[in-house]
């Protein structure tokens, strides 16, 4: 199921790894980065090419955050919900999430656009509270900084 390519990055890990399972991660993240998500056939496809069985691969991309175990809209938006961003606010910046978003934690809008994840933290402590979209932070947020920072994404 990955790509010749891919197989191929696939291939060349295992020579770094004294064990091919230990390629496990990152290929996981190949294979994310190919689908842009990780389908149960993948972990399974991916569990067969390294040794492991179905099970481990869904528990390790169901443990990490980074890993998607869904289709994702064309924004993730990931809410840091640890205890500094919720001392400072990250509640208030959830609602104006979902409510810019059309949607509720854990589901993609309607119309594909948003998926809204929480995250236990970020490490941007300093920043809270923060949110992520995609690989881009946004901290020191307010609610009127989070409804603008979404109505600008296309």
């Amino acid at each position: 199921m990955l790509s010749q390519q891919n197989l191929e990055k696939a291939q060349a890990l295992f020579t770094r790894y004294p064990e091919k399972k230990a390629a496990l991660l990152p290929i996981l993240w190949i294979a994310q980065g190919q689908e842009g998500w990780i389908s149960q056939e993948m972990m399974k496809y991916v569990g067969d090419l390294v040794g492991v069985p179905y099970a481990h691969v869904l528990g390790v991309v169901t443990f990490y955050t980074m890993f998607n175990d869904k289709k994702l809209g064309k924004h993730h938006i990931e809410v840091c919900t640890n205890v500094a961003c919720l001392l400072r606010g990250s509640d208030k910046i959830l609602s104006a999430v979902e409510k810019a978003c059309g949607t509720k934690l854990g589901s993609t809008s309607i119309d594909g656009k948003f998926t809204v994840s929480e995250v236990e933290c970020m490490g941007a402590c300093g920043g809270a509270p923060m949110l992520a979209i995609g690989q881009e932070y946004h901290e020191h947020l307010t609610s009127e900084k989070t409804e603008q920072l979404l109505a600008s994404l296309k």
